[in-house]
This record gives structure tokens, sequence and C-alpha cells, in this order.
């Protein structure tokens, strides 16, 4: 099944190589996975591939001992070895006229974590909340290997443009995948198994992005999109006229921006700022300071005379849309985009005992909320001592500007484009599984998305040929404000449609909708996301008994009078309620319309009534973009998966 698999992507991966290099190549070439340092998978047959002139014999060698040849017939040549136990390190040998070897070759498990930002988030993000993990990252036998950020719409690449495997150390992982890094460490620790992680995520991309040209023809809407991108001209026209908008934008509002052209620049601390609007920090713009363009602040923090001439972090939480900070009038960094923590780093000398004035200019280029985004800390740490920022700054707009107008092309929300450049030189590489965290860029679309991510599933499964390997992925965490009363919820729909590709064999979810947070879409806790997907992975992956990877699931409602009697599968020891009420149930009458439940454990089942429907005929839990009121776990302390039902 395998060999059939990789036969009908040859020709195109072998075109994809052509294009690259512009002819076949004359020497031994191996592909940029196959290096120093690599994990190959145990226990199993391992492929191995490459390039060599056409006809020539390719040999492989495992620790001087002749394995395997093979005919690099045109030009490309694979083979396999193995199956072979976890450990080494080995050395791999290619001959052909030449030979080219790579050392410090381990088997153990190899895993691929995909995605978009939640699975692409790199462990320097989390660092306040795990810096005693950062710190004891010592794990040589954890190796990771990230995926360049690319993409590509006339064809599947045979090869990737960059990267190479690294042991996890403390500087390593900073820009590793946090929630890969937690995983891969876990299954370490458990099995005492090499880990290779391969982490191919680009933040921000639909489910859609990752699916070959042949599974698009299910859905033509995409594919005509990606096919017009086939036509380079074409697309690099729409890059050319986006930078051209964009620079355009800017550089009005640089040029308008009453702040960078005063006399007295607004970052100069000499500046007399008394007569700036009074604004409390953190908390989005209102009034006149709303609206797109640029909007200066200030505060002047005193700090003490014992950390004259120290280092110093600046925390500013995080800010929609961008950002340029000055402290004492020098630039201290910033950031061009709203999702990123604001943490920079102060140089000695930077500060000064006393007096210190911080200067923020926040560009916003688009419409809706925007500023200081609220309930996030705002700190200046030097010296041992944390500094509260948050309270009153002094604000006043430097420019406005009409919205910046929207992007004609996006490179993250297009169909194909990572599938050809991210996805499909990995199609070779023997795995053990995947884990996948996608999801926030499709919300809007559940409908479609309840039938396109089990396609891609078998997309991926059916490309690699590796038969059903595991395939292990997060639900939606909790996000946006929490509701007062029960809602439609355009996230709810996505987690509904998330949990149909349960119907695909050797598949897991993981809940997450206790470990989000209403203020960014990018939650930090990856470790528990982490631990919960090591469950699963346990269960599926390897062969665990009794192992409890899930929470409770809905199986039936039953309606008893005004009563509706919830029974559940995965109760896992027992369901518990973290509270002492019950709460995240909602029930509607023949109206439709739901209104918040009482509701009560009974054994394995969950009993419901609300006073204001008499006769229920539909149920809902955690049914909202953030449900932070749900509560139902089972004694493993895994929380209860989100569900709609029609009760009987």
């Amino acid at each position: 099944m395998r060999q059939a698999a990789r036969t009908s992507l040859k020709g195109m991966l072998v075109l994809s190589a052509l294009l690259i290099v512009g002819v076949a190549q004359a020497d031994l070439r191996l592909p940029r996975l196959l290096t120093d340092g690599v994990v190959l998978q145990r226990d199993t047959e391992v492929s191995l591939w490459g390039w060599a002139d056409a006809g020539e014999n390719v040999e492989v060698r495992l620790d001087g001992k002749p394995l395997a040849s093979a005919t690099a017939g045109d030009g490309r040549w694979s083979l396999t070895i193995g199956p072979y136990a976890a450990g080494g390190p080995h050395r791999l040998e290619f001959c052909a006229g030449d030979c080219v070897a790579i050392d410090d070759v381990w088997f153990g498990d190899v895993w691929l974590a995909s995605g978009q930002s939640n699975m692409e988030l790199p462990m320097v993000r989390v660092q306040d909340m795990f810096a005693a993990d950062i710190a004891n990252a010592d794990y040589p036998l954890v190796r990771h290997f990230t995926v360049p950020k690319e993409y590509e719409f006339a064809g599947p690449r045979a090869d990737l443009a960059g990267g190479a495997w690294q042991r996890a150390t403390p500087d390593s992982v900073m820009n590793l995948s946090a929630a890969g890094y937690f995983f891969a460490r876990s299954l370490h620790q458990r099995y005492d198994v090499p880990i290779g992680l391969i982490v191919s995520a680009y933040g921000g991309s639909a489910a859609e992005s990752w699916m070959s040209e042949s599974a698009l023809e299910a859905y033509p809407h995409y594919l005509e999109i990606a096919r017009g991108y086939q036509d380079a001209a074409y697309l690099q026209s729409l890059i050319a006229a986006d930078q051209a908008a964009a620079d355009a934008w800017y550089g009005g509002l640089e040029h308008a921006d009453a702040g960078l052209a005063a006399d007295v620049p607004w970052y100069d601390p000499v500046l007399d700022d008394s007569a700036w609007q009074a604004v409390v920090v953190p908390g989005f713009f209102t009034g006149e300071l709303a609206g797109s363009g640029s909007v200066g602040q200030r505060r002047t923090v005193k700090v003490p005379p014992s950390v004259d001439g120290a280092a110093a972090l600046l925390n500013l939480g995080r800010i929609k849309d961008a950002d340029t900070v000055w402290v004492n009038g020098t630039e201290v960094g910033g950031i061009t985009y709203e999702w990123p923590p604001r943490r920079y780093a102060l140089e000695p000398g930077v500060l000064r005992p006393g007096a210190n004035t911080i200067t923020i200019r926040v560009v916003v280029n688009s419409a809706g909320e925007a500023g200081p985004v609220p309930d996030k800390a705002w700190r200046l740490e030097v010296g041992g001592r944390s500094i509260d920022l948050s309270g009153t700054w002094r604000a006043r707009v430097g420019a406005r500007r009409p919205p910046i107008q929207p992007q004609q092309f996006v490179q993250y929300r297009q169909p194909l484009g990572f599938y050809n450049a991210m996805l499909a030189p990995l199609l070779p590489m023997t795995i053990k599984g995947v884990i996948w965290y996608q999801g926030e860029t499709n919300v809007g679309r559940a409908d479609e998305y309840a039938h396109l991510f089990p396609a891609m599933i078998r997309n991926w499964r059916a490309d690699f040929g590796q038969g059903d390997f595991p395939f292990l992925f997060v639900q939606l965490a909790n996000f946006l404000e929490p509701s007062a009363e029960p809602v439609e919820s355009s996230w709810a729909e996505l987690r509904a449609a998330q949990t149909r590709a349960l119907a695909e064999p050797n598949t897991a979810m993981v809940t997450a909708i206790d470990i989000g947070a209403w203020n960014d879409i990018h939650p930090l806790d990856k470790k528990t996301v982490a631990e919960r997907l090591v469950l699963a992975a346990r269960a599926v992956a390897y062969g665990e008994k009794n192992v409890v990877y899930s929470g409770p699931t809905y199986r039936s409602a039953t309606q008893e009078g005004n009563r509706v009697v919830v029974s559940f599968d995965n109760v896992g020891g027992g369901l518990r309620s973290r509270g002492d009420k019950l709460e995240g149930f909602a029930v509607a009458g023949p109206s439709g319309e739901f209104a918040w439940a009482d509701a009560r454990i009974d054994g394995d089942r969950v009993v419901v009534r609300s006073d204001e429907v008499s006769e229920p005929a539909a149920i809902r839990y955690a049914w909202a973009d953030n449900p932070d009121t749900a509560n139902l776990y089972n004694a493993a302390g895994l929380p209860a998966v989100p569900f709609e039902a029609t009760v009987d």
C-alpha cells in the first residue's frame, strides 16, 4: 500500500525537483530530512530516498554493513530498510560512485506536528509560564526539525528549502513549537526511546491549505482559486499591488503623524503631555481615540537608585494592531501585528534612577476594537522588582487614516499552497503519527469543515502510504468574551464539526475549552494541551489499555416530563463538577429558544431542567465561543466535550 501511494506521486515529485534545480543532479543528494541527527521510525520498514544520476545504482550501508540498493531510474531513488529497534547512534552511508554519510542517526518514534498558529507557537512565547521547563530542556534524544514556512501552487515540491535536526536544549527549544515540545518530551520520558518531532505549521492556515490538488477536486471553489495562483505573473501582480497599497498607507500615516512630525517628537522625554487625555491602560481605545490611524501613549514611571545600570524587561501585554516603543527617547522595540506578547528587553543604561518616560506609538490599520488588550499584565521588571504599569496613562491621536484596504492575496488563507511546499516533501518519511491543532481560520464554515477536515485526514494518509496512522487533534479552545445568555456560536459550531473527524479510524480529539483565554486566540498553557495529546497517543498509538484520554462525551438525551436525562460515554471513573454548582447546560422547547438550565449529576448521567422550558426539545452543553462556566469533568480530570442534541 505504501509503495503504491508513493508511486502515485512520483511524477509530480520528480517534475518539482527538475523545476527547482533545472536539471537532474549529477551527484548523489539526500533530502533535507535525512541529515545528521535524524530520528528514523523504529520497529517498521523505513523509507530512504534521494537523487542521483539517472540509471545510477545507490547502495545504503548502516554502520558499514551493506543493507540495500536501488537504481535512480529517472534521477530519483528510494528504498526501504529495517525494521530496527530503538537505539543508536548509527552511521548511514549512501554510495553511488561517491558517498554521502549522515551521522548521529537514531531509531525511535517520529511524530509530525502540524496546523496553524497554536501548533506553531514557540516556547519563547510561553517563557513566563514555563521558564523552568525551558531552563531544564536538556534532552539529547528529543530531536526536532522545523519545516521552513513557504507556499507553492505550481506543484508538489520534492524537497524542503532548509531545516536541520536539533537536539532539545534551552536554546534550541525557544523557537520550537511549545505544544510539540511538551508532547515529544513526555513521550520520551515515558517510553525511553528517541523522539523525532517534525513541525510543519503555518499561523493562520486553513485546513484546505494542507490538501492536495487531487483532494481539492471535491471542493471546486478552492481548486479554482489554487489553479488561478499557478499563473506566476498573476500571483506576483497581486503581491506587488498589496505591497504598494501597504507602503502608501503606512507612508501616508507616518507623514501625517503629529507625534513624529512635531518639533519635539512625542517620544522625547522633555515633551509636556499634561494636556493629553487621561486613559486607563490596558484597555481598548474609546471615544476620540478610537478609529484607524495612530495614537500616542505616555507614562512616567519611577525606578529606585538601586537599579542604576541594570538590564530590564518591559512587558506591555498585547496591543492591537501594531506598536513602536521608546524609553527615555530610545527605541526599544516594536511589533507589526496584534497577536504576539509585547516583551521588550532594555539594555543596561536605558533606564535611569528616578523618572523614566515610556512612549508607545500604536498603529491601528483596521476597523473595530484596537489598542492595549484588556486583562493583560503590564509591568516593568528590573533588579528583581516588578513595577506595575497598569493604570492611568496619557494619550493623544497622532493621525487619522481610513482603514487599510484588504489584501488581495493572503497566503495563509489559500488552498493547496502549504500542502505543496510544507507537506509533500515529507511524504516519503516514515512516521508514527500526527498531532494537529487548527480550525480557527475555518470558523464560520463549520458545515463545510465537518466533511473537509476528515477528507484532509484521508488525503494525508493516502499520500503518506502508511495506512491509517494515528491522527490526534485539538478541539478549539475557549476564546472571546463570555456571553451572559445562551447564544448562537460559530466557535461552538466549528467544535462540533471537529468531532465528526472521530469517525475516521485511529483518531482522537483533545478538548481544550477550559484552558483558553477570552482575550487571546493563542492561549499559553500548551503543556496541558500536550499532556492530553499524550494520553490520546498512549491509547491510540501505543496501545495502552484502560487509558482515559477523553472527557465525557454525549451519548443520548431523553425527556422525562420537564427534565432531560443526558447519558455519557468516557465517564472515566465517574462524572464530576468543578465547583459547587454544575453549569453550562441550556435547553430549548419547540420554539428553539434556549434558556439556561439547572443540572445535577446522577451517577453516569446528568439531569437537566429549566423553569422556562416545560417541554424540552433540544439541549446544549458548553455551546458558546467561550463557555467559561462549563464545569463537567470525569474523574480523570478531563473536561466534557461540548455538544448540541435533539431530545428523544
